[in-house]
């Protein structure tokens, strides 16, 4: 056996060790499922959807930037892909909303392998550049595709009967769908950051030389959490496209890449709740401050200034570092 493979396996006990669920974060999972549950009753069920939808798009990209140390300025192409292809399967080849929503997800997944193995090439400010250009390059494909129907995108997008029994379209019954959707999303994207092959994502992110002085494959991993986090950003958009019944191209366009990385970076990124929380602040914001028009986004910025200045880590991570316990 190699030195190297002996060094690799007496750094991995230390890496693994906090793959188990602590008790504090079990009670916080269990309270927010009842906060969900309840939230429809409380709030427009549209409303609570969207929240749901860009909670999940910002826990994929936390994946990618808070866990993999990767900064995407190019996200809103597997968001916006997703959401045109799932709205074309149900509204064109009448596909369910779960067959729809995969068709989304998986062609989010594969466009992702695509751009992460030429993105990962690079590092830095380049590989955040490398996405945004081709980021940009999905957006001019939708302007001129025929599929995507221009600037007007797809619109009356049906909501089929789920598995062809199920009628979808009252809103507070498609709620409970996409809280499925996103509840399971969440929790998988923390299986995933606390299993041992998000202990090694950490150790790249912390310091990539010695992660590769230990025998990983860091561009394998690169890749792999790349197609991953493109993939749940899929999963999001395809869910929005049947919440609204549209796709459009504010979803492909640079400035939803803009809102995922304020709604992480305001949240806490590396943290469990901190992109949900940074969603919800956000999307709250742009619902009930729209009659404010593009002062909204003005309104946002000095947020996230504010938010950079007295909360570094986000709110989360501040809360987390004062209880001292991962939140």
């Amino acid at each position: 056996m190699s030195t190297t493979e002996n060094t690799t396996k007496a750094a991995l006990p230390a890496m693994t060790h906090t793959v188990g669920m602590p008790r504090h974060q079990k009670i916080i999972f269990v309270v927010l499922l009842a906060v969900l549950i309840a939230l429809p009753f409380m709030v427009y069920p549209v409303f609570a959807m969207k929240v749901l939808c860009f909670a999940l798009f910002a826990c994929a990209f936390n994946l990618l930037l808070g866990f993999g140390g990767l900064l995407s300025f190019g996200h809103a192409a597997y968001f916006g892909m997703a959401s045109y292809v799932c709205a074309h399967a149900a509204k064109v080849w009448g596909l369910t909303p779960e067959l729809a929503i995969l068709t989304g997800t998986a062609t989010a997944a594969v466009l992702g392998l695509v751009i992460g193995s030429l993105a990962i090439r690079r590092q830095g400010i380049y590989f955040a550049m490398v996405t945004l250009a081709f980021a940009q390059m999905v957006y001019f494909f939708a302007l001129q595709a025929e599929f995507t129907g221009g600037e007007d995108g797809i619109q009356s997008v049906p909501r089929n009967d789920l598995f062809g029994l199920l009628p979808m379209k009252d809103d507070l019954t498609f709620y409970f769908f996409v809280l499925a959707i996103t509840y399971g999303g969440i929790l998988f994207i923390y299986r995933i950051t606390h299993s041992p092959f998000g202990q090694v994502l950490k150790s790249i992110r912390e310091n990539e030389p010695r992660a590769v002085s230990l025998g990983y494959h860091v561009n394998r991993y690169k890749l792999m959490v790349f197609v991953l986090s493109a993939t749940f950003a899929g999963l999001a958009g395809a869910t929005k496209s049947q919440v609204f019944h549209l796709a459009s191209l504010t979803d492909v366009h640079w400035t939803m890449s803009g809102e995922v990385v304020l709604m992480t970076l305001l949240g806490g990124m590396g943290t469990v709740l901190g992109p949900i929380v940074g969603a919800a602040i956000v999307v709250t914001m742009q619902n009930y401050l729209a009659y404010l028009g593009a002062w909204v986004t003005v309104i946002q910025g000095c947020i996230f200034v504010i938010g950079v200045l007295l909360f570094r880590e986000g709110i989360i991570g501040v809360l987390s570092r004062i209880l001292k316990k991962p939140l």
